[in-house]
């Protein structure tokens, strides 16, 4: 029987990098929640920045970066119906609630 081939597992460096930039956006989160200056496009950043922290957590710790890319597309089609999922309800209960 055939090993299967094995992909490079990544080194405790690269753990520790990644770690330290996801701790560097969630301070830039708490930043922007307490800048009165980005009041009017608070929401907008924060969804930048959670999303940016989603594709490390996503990419790395559940190495979809090491997978084969049918994967990151199946995935990726699911969190993007998920979304659309979850806006709609939003707008169905303010058009529902009407908060329009």
């Amino acid at each position: 029987m055939e090993a299967e081939a094995e992909h490079k597992q990544p080194r405790t460096l690269s753990y520790l990098v990644v770690a330290g930039l996801l701790t560097v956006l969630t301070g830039m989160e708490l930043a922007a929640s307490y800048t009165p200056a980005l009041k009017m496009a608070l929401v907008p950043v924060l969804l930048v920045l959670s999303a940016a922290k989603f594709a490390l957590v996503a990419m790395f710790y559940m190495h979809l970066r090491y997978e084969s890319l049918a994967y990151t597309v199946i995935f990726a089609t699911l969190l993007l119906f998920a979304m659309v999922v979850t806006f709609s309800v939003f707008i169905l209960i303010r058009a529902f609630f009407g908060l329009v």
